[in-house]
């Protein structure tokens, strides 16, 4: 996969802790950025794919039935 260099404008101390982070873990601040980017993409492949799933199940139908209702708000919120 082909590399892309972009600039990012972030203060000095976050750069300064995400320096020694990446120094504790033998990497390099572009590798935690490209890692971190990488997991949110992918959050957001497997989120899309889970509301794609929910909305059919939506449409379909669950064919549940609880029964009928046979207590009131009433009933439900006495002490």
């Amino acid at each position: 996969m082909s590399s892309r260099n972009i600039t990012l404008s972030l203060p000095a101390d976050l750069v300064r802790r995400a320096k020694v982070i990446a120094a504790t873990r033998d990497t390099s601040v572009s590798a935690l950025v490209a890692d971190y980017l990488r997991s949110l993409a992918e959050h957001e492949d497997d989120y899309e794919q889970v509301w794609h799933d929910e909305r059919q199940l939506m449409e379909q139908g669950l064919s549940m039935r609880v029964g009928d209702v046979t207590w009131s708000r009433e009933d439900v919120h006495q002490h």
